[in-house]
C-alpha cells in the first residue's frame, strides 16, 4: 500500500495488555471542530471567560498503575494550577480503552478530557463495528502527549545479521519464522503485519497474552521476531537475551539511542510510533478546545513532566490539536488499510 507516513498505536495497553484500540482522528474529527466553531457559543469569545466553572476531569480508559493512567496523574496537577480547578483523575478500565473513549464522546459537561491511546482515536470502530462511539465523528484530538516507538527484536540464536541484511534473512525464512504479539489488533500485531506487507516478510502470527509471555517465547526460541516496547527490548538486551534491530521511529529515539531507525535498514517512509493523547467531546466549543490544548503543550514543556514521562518509557510530545487531527488521519488510513488487506478480525 501506498502507506503513509505510520505513527501507531498506546501505550502501554498495546504493549502489555490490550487491543490497540484496538495502536493516528480523522477528517470527519475537523468536521466536528468546524461545527464547533460554527455554533454561536463556539466564536463568542466570552465561551472561555470564567471556564472551567468545576472540576475538570481526565477520564483514562485503563486501571491505576496503566501507563495512560500515570500520564494523567503526571498532567493533573500542573493543568489545575493553570486552570484553576481541580482536575480529577477517573479510570473506566475495558474494552482496551474504548469504554473511556465512549463517556468522553457522550459527555456535555465541557469539563471532560480523555487521556487515549492511538487505537481508541482511530481505528476501533473498524476493528469492532459494535464500538458505539465513532472516533472520526465523536472525538475531538486537542494534543499528543507522548510518544513512544517500537523495537524489532530477535534473538542471537537466529541471526547475527543486522538491517537489511536480517530483513532479507527473514523475508527468505518465509512461514518458517513466527513473530509474537499481546493479541490480535495490538501494535505489535498491525505493526507487524504491516512491516510483512512493506518487507514481504511470511512470518506467522502467535498471540500470547501479554508481552511478558512474547519475551518468554522469543528467548525460549518459539518465536524469532516480535516488535516490543524500548524499556522491555533494552533490559533483555543488555543481558544479552536479545538482539534489536531497529526502531519504528523515523529517526533514532532517545530512550533507545543505541539502535537504528528501521528506515536506515531499507524500510522507506516505514514510521510506527504508539502514543498518547488527549481528546474531548466532538460538541466542545473550538475556544475551550483551543484553551485546553494551550494548557496541554504549556504542562508538557515543564521540565519536571518531561523528565517523568521519559523515565515512564516515553517522549514527551506536546503535539497540538491541529497536528493530531493530521496523524490520526494519517494513522487511520494506513491501518485500515492493512486491516482490510490482511483481513483482521476481533474474535
Amino acid at each position: 500500500m501506498s502507506l503513509l507516513p505510520f505513527r501507531l498505536l498506546a501505550a502501554r495497553l498495546l504493549w502489555g495488555a490490550g487491543l490497540l484500540g484496538c495502536a493516528s482522528l480523522a477528517c470527519a474529527q475537523s468536521s466536528g471542530a468546524a461545527r464547533a466553531e460554527a455554533s454561536p457559543s463556539a466564536a463568542a469569545p466570552a465561551a472561555v471567560q470564567g471556564w472551567p466553572t468545576k472540576p475538570v476531569r481526565l477520564v483514562v480508559g485503563f486501571g491505576g498503575g496503566s501507563s495512560p493512567d500515570f500520564v494523567a496523574r503526571v498532567l493533573a496537577a500542573p493543568m489545575a494550577q493553570r486552570l484553576g480547578q481541580p482536575v480529577i483523575v477517573e479510570n473506566h478500565p475495558g474494552a482496551s480503552g474504548n469504554i473511556a473513549a465512549d463517556i468522553v464522546a457522550k459527555s456535555t459537561d465541557r469539563h471532560t478530557v480523555g487521556i487515549l491511546i492511538n487505537g481508541n482515536m482511530t481505528i476501533a470502530k473498524i476493528l469492532n463495528p459494535a464500538t458505539p462511539y465513532d472516533p472520526q465523528k465523536d472525538l475531538m484530538p486537542l494534543s499528543i502527549i507522548c510518544t513512544a516507538p517500537l523495537v524489532l527484536a530477535t534473538t542471537p540464536e537466529v541471526s547475527k545479521s543486522e538491517g537489511r541484511i536480517f530483513i532479507d534473512a527473514a523475508r527468505a525464512a518465509g512461514a518458517r519464522w513466527s513473530y509474537g504479539t499481546p493479541g490480535i489488533g495490538t501494535i505489535g500485531h498491525l505493526g507487524m503485519e504491516l512491516l510483512k506487507a512493506r518487507t514481504g516478510m511470511g512470518a506467522v502470527h502467535v498471540p500470547y497474552q501479554g508481552n511478558p509471555q512474547v519475551v518468554t517465547a522469543l528467548i525460549g526460541g518459539q518465536l524469532q521476531l516480535a516488535l516490543l516496547p524500548p524499556g522491555l527490548a533494552q533490559e533483555q538486551v543488555k543481558a544479552g537475551k536479545l538482539r534489536a534491530i531497529g526502531v519504528t521511529s523515523a529517526r533514532r529515539s532517545e530512550l533507545v539511542p543505541d539502535y537504528p531507525s528501521l528506515q536506515k535498514a531499507g524500510l522507506k517512509d516505514f514510521e510506527l510510533e504508539i502514543w498518547t493523547a488527549a481528546a474531548a467531546p466532538a460538541s466542545l466549543p473550538a475556544p475551550l478546545a483551543q484553551r485546553l490544548s494551550q494548557v496541554l503543550a504549556e504542562v508538557v514543556g515543564l521540565p519536571e513532566v518531561r523528565q517523568k514521562l521519559f523515565q515512564h518509557g516515553y517522549e514527551a510530545a506536546g503535539i497540538s490539536g491541529e497536528a493530531l487531527v493530521r496523524r490520526v488521519k494519517a494513522d487511520t488510513a494506513a491501518l485500515t488499510e492493512i486491516i482490510a488487506s490482511r483481513g483482521i478480525k476481533l474474535e
